[in-house]
């Protein structure tokens, strides 16, 4: 989704997000992340607007002071920036690929199946399975911090079971373009 990401032609404008708009952005975040109120108002304090930048394919960037927090595909979930999730790693669900695959994630492919199988990887217990469509931090074997941010394309006990094809889409991971982004 940033792979070729440049802000000087990709970005088609910057609006201040409504109050009333803000309110119900606070609201998904905090049922979609696992994340506390108090956390949430350390990240984005209340009385802090936010600020919308539109780019291409859809996709919306809020920041606040000109810092990325979290971003939106059309109505996808929100996903928070690689630098907020390393801050508050718990704030989304982890699966951990393998280190056979970790050159493959940081060239931008999205994660197969047997890499987060294998003896390396990590999928959630039946007890704590994800859906598809589930935002997931993505962690590489021996790394202590998430190396990217992906979407489920399956329910992770079906890519137990399974075991083929494309487990989790990538959409931001370190080292694209809105890894490099400090300010908008």
């Amino acid at each position: 989704m940033f792979k070729k990401f440049s802000p000087s032609t990709d970005i088609s404008g910057q609006t201040s997000v409504k109050s009333s708009v803000q309110r119900s952005i606070r609201a998904a975040v905090l049922s979609q992340w696992k994340i506390d109120p108090d956390t949430f108002e350390q990240i984005w304090p209340k009385k802090e607007p936010i600020t919308l930048v539109k780019c291409r394919d859809h996709i919306s960037i809020y920041t606040l002071h000109g810092e990325p927090l979290f971003f939106q595909h059309f109505d996808e979930p929100f996903f928070p920036t690689l630098h907020l999730l390393h801050k508050y790693p718990f704030i989304l669900p982890m699966v951990r690929i393998d280190r056979g695959a970790i050159r493959f994630l940081l060239a931008g492919a999205h994660m197969m199946c047997p890499g987060m199988t294998s003896a390396g990887g990590y999928l959630p217990p039946a007890d704590a399975a994800l859906p598809a469509g589930a935002p997931v931090a993505i962690h590489a074997e021996g790394k202590e911090h998430a190396v990217g941010i992906g979407i489920t394309k399956l329910a992770t006990e079906d890519m137990k079971k399974i075991n083929k094809g494309v487990g989790v889409e990538t959409v931001t991971y370190l080292g694209d373009d809105l890894w490099a982004l400090q300010k908008l």
